[in-house]
């Protein structure tokens, strides 16, 4: 199952009021992913959110394609609300009003993968 990792420059000093804001996200009904048709295209399969100074990475492992979760990211209340919360503490500010605008966000703030080691993917002792 993969990993993605999305990227956000914030505004040092800032963790503890942004890790509120974390606390409070509400989560979907569902960990089932939807393509435009709705029908069912994945899982979401958890997230993390990590932060240091200027950095925070939202870590999503997910089963399908990256495409689904950013579809259903954009298509969920409760990620717009949190992004309308986030915005003063953002060091770049971006457009996620729109499914295409989140698209496109989402795009450009994914990072590469460049490796990724689980039990599943790893002989036992080996």
């Amino acid at each position: 199952m993969p990993y993605a990792a999305i990227t956000y420059r914030v505004k040092p000093g800032h963790e503890d009021e942004i890790a509120e804001i974390f606390a409070g996200f509400k989560r979907v009904g569902t960990p089932v992913l939807v393509d435009d048709d709705g029908k069912e295209a994945g899982r979401l399969v958890g997230t993390a959110v990590f932060i240091k100074d200027d950095l925070m990475i939202r870590v999503i492992h997910y089963e399908g394609d990256l495409i689904h979760v950013a579809g259903n990211m954009a298509r969920h209340k409760g990620v717009h609300a949190l992004e309308a919360k986030l915005a003063p503490y953002l060091a770049e500010t971006r457009d996620t009003s729109t499914p295409e605008a989140f698209g496109q966000y989402f795009r450009n703030a994914t990072m590469r993968c460049i490796s990724q080691l689980s039990a599943d993917t790893l002989p036992v002792g080996g």
